[in-house]
Order: structure tokens, then C-alpha cells, then sequence
């Protein structure tokens, strides 16, 4: 049977022979189930079929007793839940933009005036207080510089292998947390080098593998924490701009304790964050970067196990 066209679909496709074990597996199958078709072929059906429920079953005359499965995978309702979330949080920013340039001089202000005072104190004793206010006077403007910067600007692309950032941002978080958490790397050899931004890309990725390793520092009472950083290439990914029959996935698993519930639906808006010392910024730009290469930032997550995916469409031009 020519299986060439089923390679078009985003339905997951099996073909399976008499026995019920696999004999094919299109790219959907592949990332439906989690497993590329070499480690598929010859196994049962039987185990991956019962978390599915609008699986299609059609008999087959060749091979005799074969039979052809089909598992729609419904990606058009994420898809708009992705727009909607986008187009919310595009507007926040905004809005804090706008914010950022009314704070931005009265803060500096502040800063000067402290400087003056802490040249008239008449105590040295007195002089750690306004070395507070200067302190956290320099932290909000960091803050509001941070709000204030225009991500939206065009990518500068260039063609490099996606791995030689992994290995950048893997060595960088090491550095800061490697005596309590180990690293894991899981790298597909067949990705082939990317076309996208390479500093913008490294930035995002970094946010998210710090943003893992800090939920892990922030509870030593996990035990073995790990995280992991994965890529793969995947079929018919879910972008927001257009569909591409494949694209490039870097996924940042951790073992920590999982993302709030209560957070889920706004975890990439600004300013928004789970964690004690966090700033809110970190996701929601790389989650602007993603998007400015006709990305996404996704995740899955409960305790135990979280699961960050930078989606980028792979590009032959």
C-alpha cells in the first residue's frame, strides 16, 4: 500500500496486520503517541487505542486481516484558544508599555533625589536606609526598562544548529544551579540547522530552562530533581501562522512541583508568576519571541512533572 499521502494528514494513521501489531505509523501517529514509527512497528495496538475515543477501525484486503486506524486529533480549538490568549496579552503589554513610559522619570527622580539626601546625612548609620531606596529605585528601573523594551521587532535570522544553543543555555543554568539539580539532554541528530534569530531564540530558551531550574531550587524537598531538554522534530505542529507539515520542538521538562492551577489559562501574561522571587517577565517574552518567528510557547503541567515546548516551523528557504 502507498503510504505517501497519509503523511498529508493531521489524522494519526496506523496500519496494523493481521495480528493487530503495527506495521506503519504516519508523523501524526508519531507525535500523538509519543514514539517514532521504528520504535511503533511490531508492537501491539491494543495499549495505545483505549486513551482515545473517536478511533476509526476499517478493514483491509491487503495484507488479509490487516486493518487501517484512524485517530482524529483535534488541534482547531487550541489553536484558537492560542489566537485569543495571544491577541489578550499582546494588549497588556501595551498597556504596560504605556506604563512604563509614565513611570520611568519620576523613578529616576526618586533615585536622584536619595543621592542628594545621602550626601546631607549628618550619621553614617543613616546612610543604609537611602542605599535601600537607591537599590530598589535601580530594581524598578530594570523593571520598567525590561517592560518598556519593544519586542516586537522583526527576527534577524540566520541559519544555525538549534543544539549549539541548547548546549549555551544548558552550561549557563549548570553554572548558576548544577550542585542541586541534575541536567538532562535528549537531542535529535536528524534536526537539521534553523532559520531564526539566534539571540532572541537563546534568550527564550534560557528564560524557560532558568525559569525550571529556579522552581526546582525554590523546593529542596524534591527528590532527584531533574530537568531535561529535549528536541524533535515534529509533524503538522500547531503554529499560529500558518500550517507547516513540520516544524522544531525544544521541550524543558522538570520533576518540581508543577505550575498552580490557578495559573494555567494566564501564564504567559506579564507580570504574572508562580513562583516567590519571580518577575512575571520571563515567559511572556520568550512567549513574544516564539511568536515573532511564527512560533508558540506551550505546556503541560502538574506536580511532578512540567513540560515547556518551543514550537518553531522549520523553513527550507
Amino acid at each position: 500500500m502507498d503510504t505517501s499521502s497519509f503523511e498529508l494528514l493531521q489524522t494519526a494513521v496506523l496500519l496494523l496486520d493481521a495480528s493487530g501489531r503495527i506495521t506503519y505509523a504516519n508523523g501524526a501517529a508519531e507525535e500523538l503517541l509519543g514514539r517514532s514509527r521504528r520504535q511503533l512497528a511490531g508492537r501491539a495496538a491494543a495499549p495505545y487505542l483505549p486513551a482515545h475515543s473517536s478511533v476509526l477501525k476499517t478493514p483491509l484486503a491487503d495484507p488479509p486481516g490487516g486493518s487501517l486506524i484512524e485517530i482524529p486529533v483535534h488541534q482547531a480549538p487550541h489553536l484558537a484558544d492560542l489566537r485569543q490568549a495571544r491577541s489578550g496579552q499582546a494588549a497588556q503589554r501595551e498597556v504596560l508599555r504605556n506604563l512604563a513610559h509614565e513611570v520611568r522619570n519620576p523613578l529616576a527622580g526618586l533615585r536622584a533625589a536619595a543621592q542628594l539626601l545621602d550626601m546631607e546625612l549628618p550619621r553614617a548609620d543613616l546612610h543604609e536606609y537611602t542605599q535601600v531606596i537607591i537599590d530598589e529605585a535601580d530594581r524598578l528601573a530594570d523593571l520598567v526598562t525590561r517592560l518598556g523594551s519593544p519586542q516586537h521587532q522583526a527576527a534577524e535570522r540566520q541559519r544555525f544548529n538549534v543544539h549549539e544553543i541548547c548546549e549555551r543555555v544548558r552550561a549557563l543554568v549548570q553554572l548558576e544551579f548544577g550542585e542541586h539539580i541534575r541536567f538532562e539532554r535528549d537531542y535529535d541528530a536528524s534536526v537539521p540547522d534553523i532559520l531564526a534569530d539566534r539571540d532572541r531564540l537563546l534568550q527564550a530558551l534560557l528564560n524557560v530552562v532558568r525559569n525550571g531550574a529556579q522552581a526546582l531550587a525554590e523546593h529542596p524537598d524534591i527528590p532527584a530533581p531533574t530537568l531535561s531538554i529535549r528536541t524533535r522534530i515534529v509533524h503538522q505542529p500547531p503554529l499560529l501562522q500558518a500550517r507547516h507539515r513540520t516544524g522544531l520542538m525544544i521541550a524543558v521538562l522538570d520533576n518540581g512541583p508543577g505550575v498552580p492551577p490557578e495559573l494555567h489559562d494566564k501564564l504567559f501574561h506579564p507580570l504574572v508568576t508562580g513562583r516567590a522571587r519571580g518577575t512575571g517577565l520571563g515567559l511572556n517574552l520568550a512567549q513574544e519571541c516564539l511568536q515573532a518567528h511564527g512560533g508558540v510557547l506551550e505546556f503541560d503541567s502538574r506536580p511532578g512533572h512540567t513540560e515547556f515546548r518551543l514550537l518553531l516551523p522549520l523553513s527550507t528557504s
